[in-house]
């Protein structure tokens, strides 16, 4: 249950250590859309460099294009690295290409939905292969790929990346990045609508991003509270080997709604410093 993603472009090796000692609770190392095509090599070396010892947060790398010319030199200087935590993939429109790429690397894939064709695919490639650890949602491309101008034009999109994810025994998914870096109280307001849909987390492109997304998805106490209340009348109920549970306020409460407490509870701890 990670809530904070920070990408770093693979150019800026100055920027790879502070990243990992940001506070995220997880860093992608951007191979793709953050390096200009003249600097990839550089990049790619420097990522390499990096990565050839362990590190004391997850490090993921997002390779270039599955399809395009960088990407086998990409795999071969990082896919078998010490530091490696995953592979990201772009524009994933197709589960045999997850197949054929986890057949050659051990790493945990975590591909991205970044076109109508693979918004189309996303549950075939949720559940494509074992490795496959997490599906994303590239909003920047999809909206150019669907002419969308407004959010609320991808919220079909999202829900269906959500579904996927949960449908093939995923984690929930994370956000895409929020690209206006200087407006945290629009980032905000965009995580509370995310966390309605069923996202957990988000991915960031600057560390002052990163406590507002925490906040926003991690339990409020009012969340919390309620939560412990639940598993304190189940831990009651289960010391009158009762298998009804009701609540102070007159719920029932089922499997669902124990698992979902839990999950809270687990996720407050975690984030509780």
């Amino acid at each position: 249950m990670l809530l904070t993603w920070l990408y770093v472009p693979g150019d800026r090796p100055d920027r790879f250590a502070k990243a990992v000692a940001s506070g995220a609770d997880a860093v992608i190392l951007d191979l793709e859309d953050a390096v200009a095509a003249g600097r990839k090599a550089y990049a790619r070396a420097a990522v390499a460099e990096f990565l050839a010892a362990p590190q004391p947060a997850p490090v993921q790398v997002r390779v270039n294009e599955l399809t395009g010319p960088d990407v086998e030199d990409d795999l071969a200087a990082v896919s078998a690295a010490p530091g490696l935590a995953g592979l990201r993939l772009p524009k994933v429109e197709s589960p045999a290409t997850v197949v054929a790429l986890a057949a050659r690397t051990g790493a945990p894939l975590h591909p991205l939905i970044e076109s109508a064709v693979g918004l189309e695919a996303a549950y075939d490639i949720a559940a494509a292969h074992p490795a496959v650890a997490s599906l994303g949602l590239g909003e920047a491309d999809l909206r150019s790929d669907l002419g969308v101008t407004a959010d609320d034009g991808l919220l079909w999109a999202r829900g269906r990346v959500v579904v996927a994810a949960r449908a093939a025994g995923l984690p929930p998914p994370a956000m895409s990045v929020y690209a206006h870096v200087a407006d945290l109280d629009g980032l905000a307001a965009s995580c509370a609508v995310g966390r309605r849909l069923g996202f957990l987390g988000r991915a960031a492109i600057h560390p002052r991003q990163l406590p507002v997304i925490t906040e926003a998805f991690r339990p409020a106490d009012r969340e919390v509270a309620q939560a412990r209340e639940l598993l304190d009348a189940v831990a009651e109920a289960q010391t009158r080997d009762s298998g009804t549970v009701v609540l102070p306020d007159g719920r029932f409460a089922d499997r669902a709604m124990v698992a979902a407490a839990r999950r809270v509870v687990e996720l407050a701890a975690r984030y509780a410093a």
